[in-house]
């Protein structure tokens, strides 16, 4: 009773964990039986793997099939695991070379009639059998995604037929070739369309060009989310890298369009009743939440004191470390989660605090109790606060047309080529993610500019993070203005974008 074997994968986040699928037919009732730890939509998998032999005019023998999935302590979850129980079952019947099999890893879900379809997860796997040196069977229409691991043998099969027909000698599957990254996906509306909004475009600006996190705030219809709807026209493309590891979370969500590898900034904007599983991951499988689908992108929260305090206030630390870590009662999982945070909130819940033919009775203490949802620590992980006054209709009839998005973006672009050349490539990809000594080595800020940081953060009361995310502001402004060195005028102009918001009843700097 020799046992068949066929490689294949779980997931933790975005790393390919290697399982084996055993196969053994031993004597005694007839029985079909997963053992491993299996989830629902494993154990469920015998009857597809079932009902796709019958559809090829096999039967499984009358004998007792034993499936194990090792190692037997890690939770397998998901419906890929049909293909390599397919293919372990076939090898222990002798339909299919063992030999052949055993140098396969393996994964899709299985159709009544032997169909094999698209599965979540084929990046990371392909990657994962290309670590350790095996070729990948997959979906046909995952094909593609498997090839951008390079150094594999994809077989891209359509169905278990053409499978058993290549493996025997009577058909060839034709690799599959890289799809090319996404199609040049239209930047988004232009820049230009936005009528006045000096100080906003100039925070949006600022923030592009250096990865910060941005609070509009202003009553309805003032143009915020116009605004933030702008920014990914701004950002330049993703590294090979960074599309490499957005794709991948891609991936695991199932999201991954045409096997197309990501290569613009990913913009998510998740309506404000999300709860905090959406919103950081979760679920009965973990799956990566908004911020992680946003990786090395933009969040935007439009409402933002509407979502759930406690979404909110989960926030915090992978604003901070750039990862978020799911925990279980059997597992942690760890998503990458280095997002850029735009939000965007009324200063009250009418929308017209300060207006005094439409604010609403309770003023001014409505606009306390609605800002007050947001936390303290929350607010401080601002990098820039600005607030957007509504632009007059005689104004916008008769205001000339803005600089357009792609002559921004250029800016922004040369902004970005000088942090690259500073940090180096193992270094922070842009001055948000600066930390520590990176950033005090980094800084390059003149005397007057060194005193007037020091003497604000004491006047406004900043936090030790409030004060090191002034500097990293300042040091995006200098290098917008292709200076070298951060002066005094950088340090002022960073200081009053995050007064504005993020200093809530602070003294004004003098």
């Amino acid at each position: 009773m020799s046992i068949a074997r066929v490689a294949t994968f779980a997931f933790a986040g975005i790393e390919a964990m290697p399982v084996e699928v055993q196969v053994q037919l031993a004597p005694g009732m007839p029985a079909f039986l997963v053992v491993g730890l299996p989830d629902k939509a494993v154990g469920e998998s015998r009857e597809r793997v079932r009902a796709a032999l019958v559809g090829l005019g096999l039967s499984l023998p009358p004998k007792r099939v034993l499936v194990n999935l090792a190692p037997a302590d890690i939770a397998k979850e998901g419906s890929h695991f049909d293909l390599p129980i397919a293919l372990a079952v076939l090898a222990a019947m002798d339909v299919l070379p063992r030999e052949e099999i055993a140098g396969y890893a393996a994964l899709g879900e299985l159709s009544l009639d032997g169909g094999i379809n698209a599965v979540a997860g084929v990046l990371p796997a392909a990657l994962g059998a290309s670590a350790r040196d095996l070729g990948l069977i997959c979906p046909a229409a995952q094909g593609g995604e498997a090839a951008w691991a390079g150094r594999v043998e994809v077989l891209a099969a359509p169905d278990l037929l053409a499978l058993m027909n290549h493996f025997r000698g009577t058909q060839v599957l034709t690799p599959p070739e890289p799809p090319g990254p996404e199609a040049a996906a239209p930047r988004g509306p232009c820049l230009s369309e936005v009528k006045g909004q000096e100080s906003a475009k100039r925070a949006l600006e600022v923030a592009a060009a250096g990865g910060h996190n941005l609070l509009f705030t202003g009553p309805p219809g003032a143009g915020k989310s116009m605004l933030a709807a702008r920014l990914p026209g701004l950002l330049p493309d993703l590294s090979p890298a960074e599309a490499l590891e957005v794709s991948m979370v891609h991936s695991v969500a199932g999201l991954l369009r045409g096997g197309r590898l990501v290569v613009r900034p990913p913009f998510r904007d998740p309506h404000h009743s999300a709860s905090q599983a959406a919103l950081i991951g979760g679920g009965g499988r973990a799956k990566p939440g908004e911020i992680s689908l946003a990786h090395h992108g933009v969040l935007f929260l439009d409402e933002w004191p509407e979502f759930p305090r406690a979404a909110l206030e989960a926030l915090r630390q992978p604003m901070e470390t750039g990862r978020t870590t799911i925990s279980r009662a059997n597992a942690h999982v760890t998503y990458p989660a280095r997002f850029q945070l735009i939000a965007a909130m009324n200063p009250c819940r009418c929308g017209y605090l300060g207006d005094a033919p439409r604010e609403c009775g309770r003023a001014p203490r409505c606009g306390e109790d609605y800002q007050m949802r947001l936390s303290g620590p929350l607010l401080d992980r601002m990098d820039l606060a600005i607030e957007v006054t509504p632009v007059p209709a005689s104004e916008l009839a008769r205001a000339p047309a803005g600089e357009a998005s792609a002559v921004v973006a250029a800016r922004i672009q040369a902004a970005r080529l000088r942090q690259q050349a500073r940090y180096g490539a193992d270094g922070p990809r842009c001055n948000a993610a600066a930390e520590g000594a990176v950033l005090e080595a980094c800084l390059e800020a003149d005397q007057p500019a060194r005193q007037l940081a020091e003497q604000a953060a004491e006047r406004l009361r900043l936090s030790a993070r409030g004060y090191t995310r002034t500097l990293r502001v300042a040091r995006t402004i200098a290098d917008l203005a292709g200076s070298p060195q951060v002066q005094r005028g950088h340090v002022a102009e960073a200081l009053a974008f995050r007064h504005r918001g993020t200093t809530r009843g602070m003294p004004a700097p003098a």
